[in-house]
């Protein structure tokens, strides 16, 4: 099992593009299943997730072509449409192919999911609104067993904002006859990114990007070519990073407006902060300020940068409270922050951090996903090195991270040996 060997105490200084975006990527290539015709989809991340994904569609008979950032895909009308166990366990987004296999041929038979042990994130929102349009469901064997003639369109409103569900959903209601209202709809650019692909593929989709989504369905979808929008939790990383160290960066090929929060908290953190029309400029002024914040649904501060700015947070002048509103175990990386000197207390949903001198490089075990990156940032900070074991959380949404880090300046190599089980 790989790990991470970081020597820490030098700003991140540079240019630095970012790739496409995971959580872009992963449901549009699951719109494939949606129409015989191949969908072409472009700035692919090359990820653990990608790679697991793609592996199950093929799996089920989808034809796959590879070529650098490129993928094609064609969903014959033979595929079976099975999800199994052993490649769903590992990625919580398997749940996505449910809603287009159902829509497609009528059944369907997919396993539940696994993924980051961050929370709960239940299916059930998936399957009620898949039942409100028709479908009969029940779980035999630990595998959700779908079955429905032509969907109907209806109105779902949402219990609670869910981009998961709102993706499945949305899919399995550009073919269901009729209109599907989704209230309460997520409002992620991921969520935006997938509806125009599958307006691409000729879907009837209006309202994406606010909480009341329509489709009306049609009776197929064609083939199409669309490129994933680029990783907002990547470039936000990289900026966090670079404040974090008292550095300054450039990282291009991004969209500024989807992270208006985070560059807001950023500001307030005492960096100088300059977007153009495809890349943002960070300058750390001084002094990290540090910030308090609570994580909610888009457009307000997303959950997933909520383990990065801890670590600025615990070098941070004074006292900071992040409050977490979205998953109930998403704390998992105090621990491992506090074996490298953070002084942080949870209570309940918040986390109380009190800003000290500096950190100390030890040895810390990646938990989940972005827990991994707030290590990777405090490693930076620190005097001496720090070696992250169970790096493969990174690799399932980072593309190349530590390559993209040296060229910043980092002093940052992956160990292929001696890493920790």
């Amino acid at each position: 099992m790989d790990r991470l060997i970081i020597a820490g105490g030098r700003p991140l200084e540079g240019e630095i593009g970012v790739s496409g975006a995971k959580n872009a990527a992963l449901p549009i290539l699951c719109s494939a299943l949606l129409s015989a015709e191949p969908l072409t989809v472009a700035r692919v991340p090359q990820l653990r997730d990608v790679t697991t994904l793609l592996r199950l569609l093929k799996g089920m008979g989808v034809e796959v072509e590879t070529e650098g950032d490129k993928v094609r895909l064609a969903a014959p009308n033979t595929l079976e449409p099975v999800a199994s166990y052993d490649l769903v366990k590992t990625m919580r987004a398997s749940i996505l192919v449910l809603g287009p296999l159902l829509a497609r041929f009528g059944h369907a038979r997919v396993s539940l999911p696994g993924g980051c042990a961050i929370g709960e994130r239940p299916v059930d929102l998936h399957l009620k609104g898949l039942q409100a349009m028709g479908a009969q469901l029940a779980v035999e064997h630990g595998y959700i067993v779908a079955t429905a003639g032509r969907l109907q369109g209806t109105h779902i409103f949402m219990d609670t904002v869910t981009v998961t569900g709102t993706e499945n959903l949305m899919m399995a209601a550009t073919l269901a006859e009729g209109i599907t209202v989704l209230e309460n709809a997520a409002r992620e650019p991921e969520v935006v990114d997938l509806a125009q692909c599958l307006v691409g593929m000729g879907a009837r989709i209006t309202g994406h990007g606010t909480d009341v989504i329509t489709v009306k369905g049609v009776p197929a979808l064609h083939g199409t070519a669309h490129s994933v929008m680029p990783d907002r939790i990547e470039t936000g990383t990289f900026l966090v990073a670079a404040a974090a160290t008292g550095g300054h960066v450039r990282v291009t090929g991004v969209r500024p407006r989807t992270l208006d929060a985070v560059l807001d908290k950023l500001r307030e953190a005492n960096a100088k902060v300059e977007c153009g029309t495809d890349d943002i400029r960070l300058t750390m002024r001084g002094a990290n300020h540090g910030v308090s914040l609570r994580t909610a649904p888009y457009p307000a501060f997303p959950t997933d940068m909520q383990a990065q700015f801890m670590a600025m947070n615990a070098v941070a002048q004074g006292t900071t409270v992040i409050t977490e509103t979205i998953f109930e175990n998403r704390f998992m990386h105090v621990q491992e922050l506090r074996r490298l000197g953070a002084n942080i207390e949870v209570e309940g949903n918040a986390a109380i951090i009190r800003g000290v001198q500096g950190l100390d490089g030890a040895t810390v075990m990646a938990t989940d996903l972005r827990a991994s990156a707030s290590l990777v940032i405090a490693g930076l900070i620190a005097r001496g090195e720090t070696i992250i074991d169970r790096i493969y959380h990174l690799d399932r949404g980072y593309e190349r991270l530590e390559h993209k880090l040296r060229e910043l300046g980092a002093e940052v190599r992956r160990d292929h040996a001696g890493a920790i089980e």
